[in-house]
C-alpha cells in the first residue's frame, strides 16, 4: 500500500500573491481546509484555514466590512504561508504519511514526483487506507485471537482456517498492555465451527464479530 493509492490527484492549489479572500472562496467552494502554495510549477509553500483565521480580523474589531474586506484582499499568502513544507512521495508506503502527520500534528501532505506536485493526501485518506487494510466492505467476520511472540505462532492461527476452506480477508497484529492480539477477518458469516476448532487446538479467542 502507497501513498499513490490513496492520494487525491485534483490538487487545489493558490499562488503566493493570492489574497486571503481567495484563499478563503476557493476552500470554501471545493470544501478543503489546506491550499498547496505553487510558484511556477514549484511548491513553495503550504496554507491551512486556520492560518486564514489567525491573519484575519478579530470578530471584535472596529473596522467596518469595507475595511475588513480591504485587509483581506490585500494581505497576501506569502506573508502567513508555511515554507518548510512535509511533503511524501507517491512512492513511499502509506504508514510513513500517517507517521509524518501523527509525529507532526498535522492533516495533509503535499504528494511528490521527481520534486512535481502531483498530489495531496489527508487524514480521511489514512482512515480509508485503514479500513482497505481491516478487510472491511465485504461481509464476514472479525476475530480477535491472543498470541504469543515467537515463531510459528500466526501459522497455527492461520492453519485451521484454511483448512476449513475459509478465505483470510485480512490480517494484522496489534500490542495491547498486556498481551499481543493477532485480528482476522474471515470471509463467513458462521464462524462458530471455526471458533471451535481454534479453541480446540489451544488458541483463545478473545472476541468475534460478524459484521
Amino acid at each position: 500500500m502507497y501513498v499513490r493509492d490513496f492520494m487525491s490527484t485534483n490538487v487545489i492549489t493558490i499562488s503566493p500573491d493570492g489574497s486571503l479572500a481567495d484563499a478563503f472562496a476557493l476552500m470554501k467552494e471545493n470544501r478543503i481546509r489546506r491550499l498547496p502554495v505553487i510558484e511556477g510549477d514549484r511548491l513553495v509553500g503550504i496554507v491551512a484555514y486556520s492560518d486564514l483565521l489567525k491573519a484575519s480580523p478579530s470578530e471584535a474589531t472596529s473596522l467596518s466590512i469595507w475595511e475588513i474586506n480591504y485587509v483581506l484582499s490585500k494581505l497576501k499568502i506569502s506573508d502567513i504561508m508555511k515554507t518548510n513544507v512535509i511533503t511524501v512521495e507517491t512512492g513511499d508506503p502509506i504508514e510513513k504519511a500517517a507517521i509524518l502527520m501523527r509525529n507532526n500534528d498535522i492533516g495533509a501532505l503535499p504528494v511528490m514526483d521527481s520534486g512535481r506536485l502531483v498530489g495531496i493526501i489527508t487524514e480521511s485518506d489514512i482512515f480509508d487506507a485503514f479500513i482497505d487494510v481491516m478487510g472491511v466492505g465485504v461481509p464476514g467476520t472479525r476475530l480477535t485471537i491472543e498470541i504469543e511472540d515467537r515463531p510459528g505462532q500466526i501459522l497455527e492461527v492461520i492453519r485451521p482456517i484454511s483448512e476449513e476452506g475459509i478465505n483470510i480477508r485480512s490480517i494484522a497484529t496489534f500490542h495491547a498492555k498486556d498481551r499481543q492480539e493477532l485480528v482476522i477477518r474471515i470471509e463467513t458469516e458462521n464462524p462458530e465451527g471455526i471458533i471451535e476448532k481454534l479453541k480446540s487446538s489451544g488458541l483463545r479467542v478473545l472476541h468475534y464479530e460478524v459484521f
